[in-house]
């Protein structure tokens, strides 16, 4: 069978646990949830249950075996390190960014990492960029907002123009979106199982619809979740393109004309879902994605969902384009 290259699949600290703790002020904190673990809390809202396997390398490299992934892009989760003064983190991401490479050095055929930034600082996430890359950083993780902040905001534009000329893949994942408390998202858990969606789809709509990837053509965005619910609404984006002057004012073409500018992984629960990611975005732009270890991380279910697509689609999905967009 072909490489399997996850390109959606996580790892933590304690000390950056510890640090979030320490730092986190009154917007986040560390504390139980039902079930007896401990989730990061955000205003009150739990979106992030901590799990034994998110600081095991070793347990990881089981489970990849047993899942038979051969290769793992690990990043950090959310809240990243989006909370704290600027020292507290710059050298968060220092810390989490040097913990990465020393895992590969340690595993240098199974792991490889997206560098986390520092975002609010532009001048201090260039530098933590630039540093990240001689260690051995093949792309960079960002949430879908940055401290309830559009990503097109002029403040990170700094960072954008960076990245993009490395034209570096870029793991788009979702956090807590805006509006947490106005959406009465402390029930059910639904940051996890919607709020999640509406940060994502928000982030990437509000690119397409900003000219976004018309400014930073090199780039890659890797949208988290299967781009989330942007493959069934990009029609409805086209539609109001067509028909709302206020959809024209930055671009000059049907938004679904970038989908192919768009990379989504493969995170996703029915087949029809990864069907429909790969007749929108298309067969060179889905990857290979698990969430493993958070809660509803599937190694093996969301393998098993790219084996049942056409053999040419699958062998590219499985690690053929993550191959191609990280250079391995």
């Amino acid at each position: 069978m072909s490489t399997v290259i996850d390109v959606h699949t996580h790892m933590v600290s304690r000390p950056y646990i510890q640090r979030l703790k320490t730092h986190g002020g009154s917007k986040y904190a560390v504390k139980p949830v039902p079930g007896g673990r401990e989730a990061i809390h955000l205003n009150g809202a739990p979106f992030m249950t901590l799990y034994d396997e998110m600081f095991d390398y070793e347990q990881r490299i089981k489970d990849m075996n047993r899942a038979r992934v051969d290769m793992s892009i690990i990043s950090l989760t959310c809240p990243n390190v989006f909370w704290g003064g600027r020292e507290i983190s710059a050298e968060t991401a220092r810390q989490i960014n040097d913990d990465m490479a020393s895992a590969q050095k340690t595993y240098p055929d199974r792991i490889r990492w997206f560098a986390t930034l520092p975002w609010q600082h532009a001048d201090d996430a260039k530098a933590e960029l630039e540093r990240a890359l001689g260690l051995g950083a093949v792309g960079v993780m960002v949430l879908g907002n940055i401290a309830g902040a559009d990503l097109t905001e002029e403040q990170f534009a700094p960072v954008w123009e960076a990245i993009d000329r490395h034209g570096l893949p870029v793991l788009l994942h979702p956090t807590a979106p805006q509006g947490l408390e106005a959406l009465n998202m402390m029930q059910f858990a639904l940051v996890a199982s919607t709020g999640f969606m509406i940060d994502t789809t928000l982030a990437l709509s509000r690119m397409i619809f900003d000219g976004f990837f018309d400014r930073y053509p090199k780039l890659k965005i890797i949208g988290g979740h299967g781009g989330a619910t942007l493959p069934f609404i990009i029609g409805r984006l086209d539609r109001c393109f067509d028909t709302i002057p206020a959809c024209r004012q930055k671009i000059g073409r049907r938004p679904s004309s970038y989908a192919r500018q768009i990379y989504v992984d493969s995170v996703v629960y029915q087949q029809s879902s990864l069907a429909l990611d790969v007749e929108v975005f298309g067969e060179d732009n889905v990857l290979y994605g698990s969430d493993y270890p958070h809660n509803i991380g599937d190694m093996i279910g969301c393998l098993s969902r790219v084996d049942s697509l056409a053999k040419s689609v699958r062998i590219k999905v499985r690690g053929g384009n993550a191959e191609r967009i990280f250079k391995l």
